[in-house]
């Protein structure tokens, strides 16, 4: 198009006086900033938290002085100039694009209004004008007012926010462009600058937000940042440093070297008081703890010897004076008979003097744990003696605790593709019994408590498994179930205690009082003979702590102590002498006596280890049960398949041999080891596979073999008729398995924070070798990093990411 002459109007000179600011000035600037802030929040509101917020404080101008100025340059004309709806709206879709794409009935290819200029506006023809119309503006343009900004292409003005500087613009000779704006005028149509010709975002309008070192009251002055405050691009206002000395005059921010200098000390003072004392902190808490449980065990000891000696002083008096016994009922009674006072006067005295010394609550607890465990070794030895019926008669009584919990399994088998590891296993495990599972290697065992467990994730699973009679998922009573798996779970770096005292907060339930959590760990340390080296660590791979087999134990005990009603464990005896597995056995069995449901995989037991387990289950391969039932019938019922164990042969052992043809055995018709599986099928009347019914045509005596079975089935029922009434009935009565309450996740993660704590000391070498590396990376990253107001240091997170990353690997 070819360039249009046109005469310019001289510029009206500017008034001595300001005449005050109209109200209607003011109404017609808020109502396009209404409209303005409509517009963006249809096409920008989704970024935008509080949109309404932002544009509030965006133009709420406390100087509107700037108005007066531009209506009298304009001889009252300002409100005509401002932009409409129409062409708002025109601005708005154009951020980000070209300037060229904003096109209106006054700047497009046949009409280009002087005012179509950056930086220049015109007055709007008519009265009236429709809203969603762009009104015509081809006449009376000008410079856009100082404190508006006028786009390309709209020849109107729209005021600028606050924290922007839209001062009039001086044309550059050098570059032809107007200063302090980037916007270059079309030649020959005229030599005079406007104002800013956008506001946008801070990147692509950086020139017309208030320059660094420099903050801007209104939007038409600049004044320079004085000593001892910094601004930022954009401030409104000064923003005062910390010290004063730091910022100089036009700081665009406040000098932290200094900041970052004395964190850096404080925090090497920090890592070498935690290096040089957090062996010393932990050795002193620990020595208090046993202090404290030293005297609780004094005491605890001082009350039974006391109860000792007034029973046998009872007793003396029994004796002589039999007639007089009647009247010492209590132990006060005795004490003050002349024969008592001796006795029992010393011991309440040491007693009321003793528990004067309690002076903290952690003995206290201590006394109570130690207390309640010697009653309950005093009735150890009756409890050892006790029958099925008496076991569950025993745990029937702290069923609220810990509920009884029996699993029946019918026809379990589990395979993958074609191959069967488990097959038609059908059998139970009772509660306050501890079953044995045994079987050569391949043999399934594992596989078993896996599939009891509910664990076949990726295998196919065929049959049934009950608890207490009803079917479910096993993952629905996980928090009673304990599972002892082969591979070690302790943390290294925390003691034996710790371990264990860490699972009993995490897994017992949220009910339970410290006094009671504090009785079940003592009462496992003792059981599982750790109390030489509860206050020892467990050990790394690269720090030495307790022997293999006292991580073992500590495995078993880091499930005991959370009271599970069915525990499990995956060969625990292996890699611990004859000593320590009988030690643990019997740990087991009392856990067994509490009416806990106990199954254990066990390799090579020792005879005398053998026969502390309650029932026997032998796995040939296959997945085939050859034997399942108790001990003590095991023999008898081999011994009437013709299996007779030699004299100093190890009965599970031989079984074993036997399985695996290493041992040859006649049995009796044409029975082979391989049908032994079958044979118990037949024993128990369990319906027999279609794959091993051709195996019956090679038993001759299966009739009279089955013929015993019951007749040995018969005589085993009427012995345990009662004690199985007994179970089912107790079994029937435990309804709660699903009540305990765990602690919630606030309380785990206080737990959580706190052994983490404690392995972070004891790591002190570590942790301040990476905390060093941390303050380098810190120091590097802080010097070669440029952080500006634009992009707020993006590129110093990257290196934040990478250094992090790299001092963690």
């Amino acid at each position: 198009m070819p360039p249009v002459s046109v005469q310019l109007p001289p510029a009206p000179p500017l008034p001595l006086e300001v005449p005050p600011v109209d109200v209607d000035l003011v109404s017609s600037v808020k109502s396009l900033v209404a409209r303005l802030a409509d517009e963006v929040q249809a096409k920008y509101g989704f970024c935008m938290v509080n949109m309404e917020e932002d544009f509030k404080q965006a133009f709420s101008y406390s100087n509107t002085s700037f108005l007066s100025e531009c209506n009298a340059q304009t001889e009252g004309q300002m409100s005509t100039m401002l932009c409409e709806k129409a062409e708002i709206e025109i601005y708005v879709n154009s951020l980000g694009k070209s300037r060229s794409t904003r096109i209106s009935r006054n700047c497009n290819q046949s009409s280009w209004a002087l005012g179509c200029q950056p930086g220049w506006a015109c007055q709007r023809l008519g009265a009236d004008s429709t809203e969603n119309v762009v009104p015509s503006r081809a006449e009376k343009c000008r410079p856009c007012c100082a404190g508006f900004f006028c786009p390309r292409g709209l020849t109107c003005m729209i005021p600028c926010p606050l924290g922007a500087y839209c001062p009039l613009a001086t044309l550059n000779e050098t570059t032809g462009l107007c200063d302090p704006y980037s916007y270059q005028i079309t030649p020959g149509l005229n030599h005079r600058c406007g104002t800013a010709d956008s506001w946008a975002d801070v990147i692509t309008t950086n020139d017309v937000f208030c320059p660094p070192g420099h903050h801007c009251p209104t939007t038409t002055e600049k004044l320079n940042c004085t000593e001892g405050h910094y601004c930022r691009k954009g401030s409104t206002d000064e923003s005062k440093c910390v010290w004063k000395k730091t910022c100089k005059d036009n700081s665009t921010k406040e000098q932290t070297a200094l900041f970052g200098g004395i964190l850096i000390v404080i925090l090497s003072v920090v890592l070498l008081l935690v290096y040089n004392c957090s062996d010393q902190f932990i050795r002193i808490r620990a020595k208090m703890l046993a202090k404290s449980r030293k005297k609780a065990a004094k005491i605890a000891q001082e009350s039974a010897t006391a109860r000792e000696r007034w029973k046998s002083a009872k007793e003396l008096v029994r004796k002589h004076e039999l007639e007089m016994s009647e009247s010492f009922n209590t132990p006060e009674q005795f004490a003050a008979s002349s024969d008592g006072v001796r006795y029992a006067t010393k011991g309440n005295d040491k007693k009321s003097k003793n528990r004067k010394k309690l002076s903290n609550a952690r003995t206290e607890r201590f006394r109570r744990a130690y207390s309640q465990i010697d009653k309950e070794r005093a009735l150890q030895p009756d409890n050892d003696q006790l029958t099925l019926y008496g076991v569950v008669s025993l745990a029937a009584e702290n069923r609220q605790r810990r509920p009884m919990f029996e699993v029946v399994f019918k026809g379990l088998t589990l395979s993958i593709g074609k191959k069967k590891l488990l097959q038609c296993v059908t059998g139970k495990l009772s509660p306050g019994r501890v079953t044995a599972i045994m079987g050569p290697s391949g043999a399934g065992k594992t596989t078993f408590l896996n599939a009891v467990l509910g664990k076949t994730t990726g295998y196919r699973k065929d049959g049934l498994v009950l608890i207490n009679g009803k079917s479910g998922s096993m993952q629905s009573y996980k928090k009673i179930i304990g599972f002892v798996p082969q591979d070690d779970i302790v943390h290294g770096n925390l003691t034996v205690e710790e371990n264990l005292w860490f699972s009993a907060c995490c897994r017992s339930s949220k009910h339970m009082s410290k006094s009671d959590k504090i009785v079940v760990l003592e009462r496992v340390i003792g059981s599982l003979g750790l109390q030489e080296i509860r206050n020892s660590l467990v050990g790394t791979v690269e720090k030495r702590g307790i022997s293999g087999g006292q991580r073992k134990r500590v495995n078993v005990g880091i499930e005991m102590v959370m009271e599970p009603s069915l525990l499990i464990l995956d060969e625990p005896t292996t890699g611990l002498d004859s000593a320590s597995s009988q030690q643990l056995l019997r740990a087991l069995r009392h856990e067994a006596l509490q009416g806990v449901n106990v199954c254990a995989v066990i390799h090579q037991p020792s005879y005398t280890l053998f026969n502390m387990f309650d029932d026997f289950v032998l796995l040939a391969r296959g997945g085939l049960i050859a034997y399942h039932g108790p001990i003590s019938k095991v023999e008898t019922y081999f011994s009437g398949l013709g299996i007779k164990v030699p004299e100093r042969e190890n009965p599970p052992d031989y079984y074993i041999d036997i399985l695996e043809g290493i041992t040859k055995t006649k049995m009796r018709g044409q029975a082979t080891p391989k049908h032994l599986p079958l044979l118990w099928m037949l024993h128990n009347g369990y319906e027999v596979p279609e794959d091993m019914k051709k195996d019956l045509e090679d038993i001759n005596a299966v009739h009279e073999l089955y013929t015993v079975g019951s007749i040995s089935r018969e005589q085993s029922f009427a012995e345990q008729s009662e004690s199985t009434d007994s179970v089912g009935q107790n079994v029937r009565q435990s309804d709660n398995l699903l009540g305990r309450q765990t602690p919630g996740v606030l309380a785990q993660y206080k737990y959580y924070l706190g052994r983490v704590t404690k392995q972070r000391l004891r790591e002190a070498t570590l942790q301040a070798a990476d905390y060093l590396i941390l303050c380098i990376a810190g120091i590097c990253i802080g010097t070669i990093a440029k952080v500006s107001d634009d992009t707020f240091g993006v590129a110093s997170y990257g290196y934040t990411i990478i250094a992090v990353c790299k001092s963690v690997s």
